[in-house]
This record gives C-alpha cells, sequence and structure tokens, in this order.
C-alpha cells in the first residue's frame, strides 16, 4: 500500500485560470513551466514540486485527488478553501 505519495501543483484563484491552464496541460505544455509561471503557491520557484508527503498532511480534497492519481498522471481541477489546484503525481513509496 502506498503510504507516501510526491506530488507537484498549480495553485491558482479562480476557476477559469485553473481551466485554461488544464487546457495548456492536455495540449502538451509544460506542467513546471506553467506552475513557475502562474502558481500562487510558493512551490511555483521548484516547478509546483511540494515532495513526498502522507496522509492528514494536506487537506482532505487536496490528499484525496494525490492518492488517487497513478504516477505520473494529471488530476482535473481540484477545488480546497485555498484554491483550485491542478496535481500531478511523480512518485509514490
Amino acid at each position: 500500500m502506498v503510504s507516501q505519495v510526491k506530488v507537484s501543483h498549480i495553485l491558482l484563484k479562480k476557476e477559469t485560470e485553473a481551466n485554461a491552464a488544464l487546457e495548456e496541460l492536455k495540449k502538451g505544455a509544460s506542467f513546471s513551466k506553467i506552475a513557475q509561471e502562474r502558481s500562487l503557491c510558493p512551490s511555483k520557484k521548484r516547478g509546483g514540486d511540494l515532495g513526498f508527503f502522507g496522509r492528514g498532511q494536506m487537506v482532505k480534497e487536496f490528499e484525496k485527488a494525490a492518492f488517487a492519481l497513478k504516477k505520473g498522471e494529471t488530476s482535473e481541477i481540484v477545488k480546497t478553501q485555498f484554491g483550485y489546484h491542478i496535481i500531478k503525481k511523480t512518485d509514490e513509496r
């Protein structure tokens, strides 16, 4: 069973911004580049990389989406109290 996941994310304030970013990703844009250019999270300096985390360390909606992804997969838009996230799972252990 997976106890930790490693993800990158893009955090945006408006759903319209998140939809636009997701469309670009689906057309092949670089996740890291979009995170660096648009994300509101300080992790944008690392291309959105949040490193490894276990269950109970992130808000419920974010955690549920992150653990549900397959390695290399990108989520649809995930709404939390912080805004709109696009999450990419990069590893698990």
